[in-house]
C-alpha cells in the first residue's frame, strides 16, 4: 500500500520484487516458495480502458525494469503500435513482435529486450479478443455445447433456418439466436480468428453451404459433424468445388477429440475439448469419436 501511495503522489511507477522461501511459503499452506516482480503504477492508462471497451485484441507492453521504466506501447492485433509515456522508439519493432506473440498465446508474459545497460525487461499484459462460437444447427449437441462454453466466457451464436428448434428453453445460454439459413446467418456474425465455427445440423442443406462460407472465412476453427465416410465425401465435394488442400485442411472432421462418448453432453465436451486445443495452438489428436455414430 505503501509502494502505491508513493508511485500515485509522485507520479512515478516502479517495480517491486518479493522473494518468498520454501518454509515461509508452507507456513501459509502454500506448496513452494518464489520470486515474484510487481510493477506498480500511478494510474490506469485512458488508452488501456478505452482498448478493453473494445472487441479488438490488444497488448500493453510496459517496461518494468531498465531506462523509461513505466513507459509502454499498445499494440493492436493488427500489428499498429502506439508509443506511450515517451517508449523508446527504436524498441518500438521488437516490443510490437513480442506483444504480438503473447497474443497469439493468449498468455500475458514478461521478456527482455535490449542488452548490458540498455536491457529492459518488459511487461506484456495481454488483453484478447472475446472468443465466439458459432453453432450451425439448432441440435442436442449444440445444446450441450453452449452449457459447456458458457462458463468459459464464449460469445455464443446458434443459427439454424428451423426457427423452431431456437428457443430459449434449449439454449439458455446463448448470446444470440439466429433463426437464419447459412448464408443469411454468416452475413449477420463477424467471423474474426477468435471465432470457432462448428457446423453441426448433419443436413447438406445447412451443412454444405456453412462449410463453404466458413473456409472463406478467417474463423480459428471450423469442424464439422459426420463419420469418416460422410467427411471424405466431403472434403472430395470441396475439392471439386474449388477449395485448395490447404483450405480444405482447414477442416476438423469428424469433428472434436476421440474420447469415446457416445451422448450428446460426452460428444460437446470432445468438440470443445478440441477447440480449447487449437486456441491454445496445441496439436490436438484428431480421431472418428463418437460424433460419427449420430450419423452415416
Amino acid at each position: 500500500m505503501e509502494a502505491i501511495i508513493e508511485a500515485v503522489c509522485g507520479n512515478s511507477p516502479r517495480t517491486l520484487t518479493w522473494t518468498v522461501t520454501h518454509e515461509q511459503a508452507w507456513e501459509v499452506g502454500l506448496a513452494c516458495g518464489g520470486t515474484i516482480d510487481v510493477l506498480v503504477e500511478p494510474r490506469v492508462r485512458q488508452e488501456w480502458l478505452d482498448a478493453a471497451r473494445t472487441e479488438g485484441g490488444y497488448v500493453l507492453a510496459t517496461i518494468m525494469r531498465g531506462p523509461d521504466t513505466g513507459s509502454a506501447v499498445l499494440v493492436s492485433e493488427d500489428g499498429t503500435a502506439q508509443l506511450l509515456d515517451q517508449f523508446p522508439v527504436d524498441l518500438s519493432e521488437s516490443a510490437t513482435r513480442a506483444a504480438l506473440d503473447a497474443l497469439a498465446a493468449l498468455r500475458s508474459t514478461t521478456t527482455t529486450l535490449g542488452e548490458g545497460e540498455a536491457e529492459r525487461a518488459l511487461f506484456l499484459e495481454v488483453l484478447p479478443r472475446r472468443p465466439v462460437l458459432f453453432l450451425i444447427g439448432g441440435v442436442h449437441i449444440a445444446a450441450e455445447l453452449t452449457r459447456l462454453a458458457h462458463p468459459m466466457g464464449y460469445r455464443i451464436v446458434v443459427a439454424d433456418g428451423r426457427e423452431g428448434f431456437l428457443t430459449r428453453e434449449r439454449f439458455p445460454d446463448a448470446d444470440s439466436l439466429l433463426p437464419l439459413w447459412p448464408a443469411e446467418a454468416f452475413a449477420a456474425v463477424e467471423v474474426t480468428g477468435a471465432t470457432a465455427i462448428c457446423v453441426l445440423s448433419h443436413d447438406p442443406k445447412f451443412d454444405e453451404p456453412a462449410l463453404e462460407l466458413a473456409l472463406r472465412s478467417p474463423a480459428g476453427y471450423i469442424g464439422a459433424i459426420g463419420s469418416k465416410k460422410t467427411q471424405s465425401e466431403r472434403r472430395a465435394r470441396l475439392r471439386a468445388s474449388g477449395f485448395s488442400e490447404a483450405e480444405v485442411a482447414r477442416l476438423h472432421g469428424p469433428i472434436g477429440l476421440d474420447l469415446g462418448g457416445r451422448e450428446p453432453a460426452e460428444i460437446a465436451l470432445a468438440i470443445l475439448a478440441e477447440i480449447t486445443a487449437v486456441r491454445y495452438g496445441r496439436a490436438p489428436t484428431l480421431g472418428a469419436q463418437a460424433v460419427s455414430a449420430v450419423g452415416p
